[in-house]
């Protein structure tokens, strides 16, 4: 006797789970725009397990966040808001916001090495875009902590340079790769924003708009 024949059982295509997506995080009600001259020494972010000095010793705003970084041993203007997009927009190099710093350097810049900055340098992660680059008289600043050394038999000089990248350190490694090396790094202005009036550790709030 023949065994009846076993019925066929069809699977279904196992289904590719599908990724939930992203929603646009909605603007803040209130958005806010700080600019803050931060001083030598302190990090750009509001807490440190080692007891350094932080951005939350000077701002005690609640929900604002740096909007690109400066180094540790950089000073000058700093940009915290609160709202995602415009702190994309003003971190992101490929919205090119112009950058300036005054730069006090070790020996007398030479008209070739300024060429060489105006025209891109060559780093280990590439050349750089072409800057604006000019020797200025020392600008009127605050006295910094600590003060900057000095080797008593090289002189110094001040540049100015104008830069729409943001890569980590991009500044003195510039300057270093033709022969001048940073002694004091101060960022002055981004795009439309600048530090004037403000001193060092001290902020304001502008309009949230670029």
């Amino acid at each position: 006797m023949s065994r009846p024949p076993r019925p066929v059982v069809r699977r279904s295509a196992a289904k590719t789970p599908v990724a939930p997506r992203r929603v646009a995080k909605a603007p803040p009600v209130e958005p806010k725009l700080i600019l803050f001259n931060k001083p030598f020494d302190v990090l750009t972010q509001f807490s440190d397990g080692e007891g350094r000095a932080t951005l939350k010793d000077f701002i005690a705003v609640a929900g604002v966040y740096p909007a690109g970084r400066l180094d540790r041993d950089s000073e000058g203007l700093l940009l915290l808001t609160n709202d995602g997009q415009l702190q994309a927009r003003i971190a992101d190099p490929k919205h090119k916001l112009a950058k300036t710093y005054w730069v006090q350097v070790e020996g007398v810049p030479s008209a070739e090495q300024i060429e060489q900055l105006q025209k891109g340098v060559e780093l280990n992660d590439g050349m750089t875009l072409p800057a604006q680059a000019r020797q200025i008289d020392e600008p009127e600043l605050w006295p910094r902590n600590p003060p900057v050394r000095f080797r008593q038999s090289i002189p110094t000089a001040w540049l100015e340079l104008i830069i729409r990248e943001g890569r980590n350190r991009q500044v003195r490694r510039m300057t270093a790769a033709v022969g001048l090396p940073t002694l004091r790094l101060v960022r002055v202005r981004i795009g439309d924003w600048t530090l004037e009036g403000l001193d060092q550790g001290q902020w304001r709030e502008v309009p949230a708009r670029l």
